[in-house]
């Protein structure tokens, strides 16, 4: 993916990076699927962002174990699980 196109992801929240010690973005790998964005990941970065999660919180709470789910939320998203994951995040807001 053209290093613009991911710029643009970020600022469009389709897509979260880790800052790393040196001070360059990376993006995880597990958000990725091939050369495409995990399906239903955008839906979620929205749904965490609304509920006031910023971008280290969201990072954080996505590669957390949950062992309702089990394993953690980017899995469960990846797996086409992401519904539950969902109501997982919105219950964190009430």
């Amino acid at each position: 993916m053209p290093i613009g196109r991911v710029r643009q992801l970020l600022r469009d929240r389709k897509l979260l990076a880790v800052k790393r010690p040196d001070g360059t973005l990376s993006v995880p790998a597990a958000f990725l699927d091939g050369g495409h964005i995990v399906k239903g990941l955008h839906g979620t970065l929205t749904l965490l962002c609304d509920c006031g999660f910023d971008e280290t919180e969201a990072l954080r709470w996505l590669f957390t174990d949950d062992a309702t789910l089990p394993g953690t939320p980017i899995k469960a998203i990846a797996e086409h699980r992401r519904t539950e994951v969902n109501r997982r995040a919105q219950a964190l807001a009430f």
